[in-house]
């Protein structure tokens, strides 16, 4: 006989029970998004104890404004947005201001390479076949040479599995924009992985 699935609160009813004063809750919404948090955090931010610091500011920045929240969009992908703002203004802090990652992506960027010439990577790609052995050594090499910004939509599309939909409310950026910048994302990676793989050769 099948087991039936372990019922879960829904977003508006953990919100409500929080904000009833219900600790327990909260603890639920902290387990339901900690690993979404945790990889936004550790692309973004450098440092085991300044990812720490972070992540903690993170949930209280949610405890704080969870009032606010209007689900307008998924209680997940509201959070992943304050994860996203808190290590900008981290970032911002360390003397890498939002509008530096800008000037990185963009300088790094051809002129060429304008939304209309996205389109998804084929699928025998040497990218796609590294992601689908859950981000191997060499993948992981690469990836951490990559903007931050870059890194963070690479790990949202491909790990977390987000659609575009939910990585736009999350980075703030239209559509158009996160598909040429993921674009340019992989394309980089593909580079930067067959320069290592070729030095090991």
């Amino acid at each position: 006989m099948d087991q039936k699935e372990p019922y879960r609160p829904s977003d508006r009813q953990l919100v409500e029970r929080v904000l009833s004063g219900n600790t327990r809750a909260f603890g639920m919404i902290i387990k339901d998004t900690e690993t979404l948090v945790a990889q936004i955090v550790f692309r973004m931010i450098a440092g085991h104890d300044q990812r720490r610091d972070v992540a903690q500011d993170i949930y209280v920045k949610v405890f704080q404004k969870l009032e606010s929240f209007r689900f307008q969009s998924k209680l997940s992908t509201w959070i992943a947005r304050i994860a996203y703002n808190t290590c900008i203004n981290q970032l911002e802090k360390n003397k890498s201001t939002p509008s530096l990652l800008v000037d990185q992506i963009l300088y790094e960027t051809s002129s060429e390479d304008d939304t209309s010439h996205w389109e998804p990577a084929d699928a025998s790609d040497l990218v796609d076949e590294l992601i689908q052995e859950e981000f191997s050594g060499l993948l992981q090499s690469a990836l951490e040479r990559l903007p931050p910004l870059y890194k963070l939509l690479i790990t949202l599309y491909h790990q977390q599995e987000l659609s575009y939909h939910q990585i736009c409310e999350i980075v703030a950026l239209p559509e158009g924009t996160v598909k040429s910048y993921l674009f340019r994302a992989r394309r980089m990676l593909r580079d930067r992985i067959q320069t290592i793989y070729n030095q090991g050769i």
